[in-house]
């Protein structure tokens, strides 16, 4: 194995390690969230890309629109989506995040903040350099991925078919 092969292997495995022990953490919100997988799904996705059509959200879902709709129902419900009609096309119903939709999905973003706060005070100048290098060369990397071209369309929900 090449040096860098193994320095990937380890950087990997070190990730592994604190994704487990981040895990561990019962104070993330969705412990908290009664959501099932295709609801969080959804939330993300309208996160990701803002106001988007039911047809839209079904097909990065693999979902039939009719089911969709029972979906979005109950975040209606739940005050975490609104659904409006397209002010181009009254047949097409438009699907946001509503206010509440946003503080849930940023409270999911954002969950661990603290917990990397507390863990950065505890090391050393030193490390925190380290650790600041590091993460801006996986930023450089990153924005230079094309996470959504032909090749990539993004992410494929239809794999995971739970019901909402």
């Amino acid at each position: 194995m090449a040096a860098d092969d193994r320095l990937i292997a380890d950087i990997m495995d070190a990730q592994q390690q604190l994704q487990q022990l981040f895990v561990r953490d019962r104070t993330h919100p969705l412990f908290e969230s009664q959501l099932t997988m295709q609801q969080f799904k959804i939330l993300m996705l309208l996160h990701r890309l803002g106001d988007t059509s039911g047809r839209e959200l079904a097909g990065m879902l693999g979902v039939s629109l009719a089911t969709l709709s029972g979906m979005v129902d109950r975040l209606v419900a739940h005050d975490l989506v609104i659904r409006a009609e397209d002010p181009h096309d009254r047949r097409v119903r438009r699907i946001s995040l509503s206010a509440t939709g946003r503080e849930t999905v940023d409270k999911f973003v954002n969950a661990g903040t603290e917990l990397q706060l507390r863990l950065l005070g505890k090391l050393t100048g030193e490390e925190l350099t380290a650790v600041l290098g590091g993460l801006r060369a996986m930023i450089r990397v990153a924005r230079e991925e094309d996470f959504s071209g032909p090749d990539r369309p993004g992410p494929d929900f239809s794999q995971a078919r739970s019901s909402a």
